[in-house]
């Protein structure tokens, strides 16, 4: 679990975000050579067996991982999470059908936006009114009858919240977990689909996961374009066309780790461990850093902070830099600062991190 290479930066970005160092080490060899087939993972065809094996065992391992029941689908697809604001909609915003969004930032609005070109939407929360400061509990919903379906985004990098409950509706739930899938339990009774941009938490930028129950899969009519029809992809098994062949190799080795740390509960209890020790370090000095989200929605990947001033954000960003800490900033719509902490990242990182909060603090108090 720990990454010790030397002469690598502590890398805090949002995303496209740290990776695991064993992967890293693994890909290295394999895009050379993978398998002994003297060919790099790069190189090979998606229609041969040795990306068979590549593509059959990162959805074994993804479903083990995730403990995915059998009736839901696993595509790896393309165009990340943001494709997904409009494919989805696009199969599941029929004509006539309203669909229930729940407004908790920028992805969220952007989700909404392009939702809104395709059919009828209910902004159901709309988190602009307290600054995106927190997540909604189920009495602040306004929700449809006979929705289509709710889409909600369970953890929020800029503003650094995450759901702490899956919102309640009798809508189908469609989740985006670009920022936090794999860090947690997902509990599947409570959803019908869940997609995520890799770059985050699972691999390399461009490709997405995406998790379906047959039932929805069923609704797909045919009529959208085929690259855009969830249906046609689950039918070709996510190689409806060359699919992203190194990306789906570099989720699939991403999962292997993560059965080898233990699984989700154990990548859990660590990502406890690694919040705690950043927020107590905040914490205690009160006086001097202000977070930005309510903390009974407190995101265990993304922390977002202030100090007293623009100018010491500034100076805390200088010294982080000759300490080899980098992607500290904070997203351009929010300002500030920010730690983003994925699974990847490493226990020391977090503590070497609070201890430079704390002289940071002493040093320009």
């Amino acid at each position: 679990m720990t990454q010790t290479a030397t002469g690598r930066a502590i890398n805090f970005s949002a995303g496209p975000a740290t990776l695991p160092e064993p992967v890293l080490e693994q890909a290295r060899k394999d895009i050379l050579d993978i398998a002994g087939s003297g060919i790099g993972i790069c190189e090979h065809s998606h229609r041969g067996p040795v990306f068979d094996n590549v593509i059959n065992e990162a959805v074994a391992d993804c479903r083990e991982v995730g403990s995915i029941p059998d009736d839901y689908e696993i595509l790896f697809l393309q165009g990340g999470a943001t494709l997904q604001f409009a494919m989805l909609a696009m199969n599941f915003l029929k004509e006539g059908s309203i669909a229930d969004y729940l407004d908790t930032g920028v992805w969220t609005s952007k989700a909404i936006k392009e939702a809104k070109k395709i059919g009828n939407v209910n902004v159901a929360f709309d988190g602009s009114a307290t600054k995106y400061d927190h997540c909604p509990s189920d009495e602040e919903l306004n929700l449809s009858q006979d929705a289509a379906y709710l889409h909600y985004c369970s953890n929020n990098t800029i503003y650094g919240t995450r759901y702490e409950n899956v919102p309640t509706t009798d809508a189908p739930v469609i989740c985006d977990m670009s920022s936090d899938i794999f860090s947690r339990a997902i509990d599947w009774s409570k959803h019908a689909m869940v997609y995520a941009g890799a770059q985050k938490n699972l691999g390399p930028s461009g490709t997405v996961l995406v998790v379906i129950h047959e039932s929805l899969l069923a609704q797909c009519e045919g009529t959208v374009p085929l690259m855009l029809d969830y249906k046609a992809q689950a039918s070709k098994g996510s190689m409806l066309n060359t699919p992203p062949t190194f990306g789906i190799y570099l989720m699939g080795q991403v999962f292997k780790w993560i059965l080898h740390a233990g699984g989700l509960s154990a990548i859990e209890e660590r990502n406890e461990t690694k919040a705690t020790i950043i927020y107590s370090a905040l914490a205690d000095r009160g006086d001097f850093y202000s977070l930005i989200a309510r903390e009974d929605c407190r995101s265990r990947m993304n922390i977002s902070f202030r100090c007293q001033t623009s100018e010491l954000d500034s100076l805390f960003l200088e010294k982080a830099t000759e300490l080899r800490m980098s992607g500290l900033k904070g997203h351009r719509s929010v300002g500030g600062l920010r730690a983003s902490v994925y699974n990847a990242f490493p226990v020391e990182g977090c503590e070497k991190f609070a201890a430079f909060l704390t002289e940071f603090a002493d040093n320009n108090s």
